[in-house]
């Protein structure tokens, strides 16, 4: 007891508990806190503002492919430094941290599978991989898989998420995939096949400049950004304002660059009745060819 007939506490320092990394994601689009599983079940999309987040190629082949109909190609495919490029990191570096921090070899993964019960060559960038930048090896894989596609007379489906365009650590054989992906879609449009241009957040440069802007039907997921160069690295070339939402999904669908803006969760869907009424039109008129 004290003098005054009070007692003594003694204070007693009390840890507090720290909250688990990655229990909640903070939308950067309206700065809604989203409880991580609940975003993961809503297919990484903000249930208050509809921001896409970022989706892996392997959940976005999960949630386009029917169940257990994805059969991947080139899957050992991996880049090597054909000019030893040298800097802070060197480009085997950036390989082999990338595909420790992602589980991926490369920023492409591609295959066959059916997609509402309907077969298509499915490839799919992910930006988590060097930014979804295109080397020789994207550019191969995906060559490889629209020459697949051709050949099976399979519609072929290539969803890009890409905020990096040619791959600076290869020079001249990155910008060299910009042609051979564009002349194997000619091909494939000259033989009456589709191609479904998928563009998702971001979707830029060499990327943008090649496969992912030559779609028979251009699709985009919502507020993505779409285009060659960064909205700032314009802003600083031409010295001038860019408008509101330039270079946005809705800004593009207003000016005539894509052809629709599909949610996530209507993606799978859509694509398929594309499929189906692409077939119906492209089926020969005379009775005698219309065996599949």
């Amino acid at each position: 007891m004290s003098l005054f007939g009070r007692k003594k506490y003694t204070l007693v320092s009390v840890k507090r508990k720290e909250i688990p990394k990655g229990l909640w994601t903070k939308c950067p689009d309206c700065d809604n806190l989203n409880y991580s599983k609940e975003l993961e079940s809503n297919l990484q999309i903000c249930p208050k503002c509809n921001w896409h987040f970022t989706f892996g190629a392997y959940q976005r082949i999960e949630s386009l492919a029917d169940e257990g109909t994805f059969q991947e190609m080139d899957r050992e495919m991996a880049s090597v430094d054909p000019l030893d490029f040298k800097g802070p990191k060197t480009y085997k570096q950036k390989l082999q941290a990338d595909q420790a921090a992602t589980g991926l070899i490369e920023a492409v993964i591609s295959g066959t599978c059916k997609i509402g019960k309907k077969n298509a060559v499915l490839a799919v960038t992910d930006s988590r991989f060097i930014m979804g930048s295109m080397g020789s090896v994207v550019g191969e894989k995906v060559t490889r898989a629209i020459e697949h596609a051709t050949a099976k007379k399979f519609p072929v489906i290539i969803v890009s998420g890409s905020g990096g365009g040619a791959r600076m650590y290869e020079g001249a054989i990155s910008l060299m995939q910009m042609a051979k992906t564009c002349a194997a879609l000619a091909r494939h449009s000259e033989a009456g096949f589709l191609h479904v241009s998928v563009l998702t957040n971001p979707t830029m440069g060499g990327i943008m400049a090649s496969f992912a802007g030559v779609g028979d039907v251009i699709i985009a997921e919502p507020k993505a950004l779409v285009g060659f160069a960064g909205p700032r690295v314009i802003e600083q070339t031409i010295r001038q304002k860019l408008p509101k939402g330039f270079q946005s999904s809705e800004f593009l669908l207003a000016h005539g660059l894509i052809d629709m803006i599909v949610d996530r969760k209507s993606l799978k869907d859509t694509i398929a009745k594309l499929i189906d009424y692409f077939h119906v039109k492209n089926k020969p008129s005379d009775p005698a060819g219309e065996k599949d």
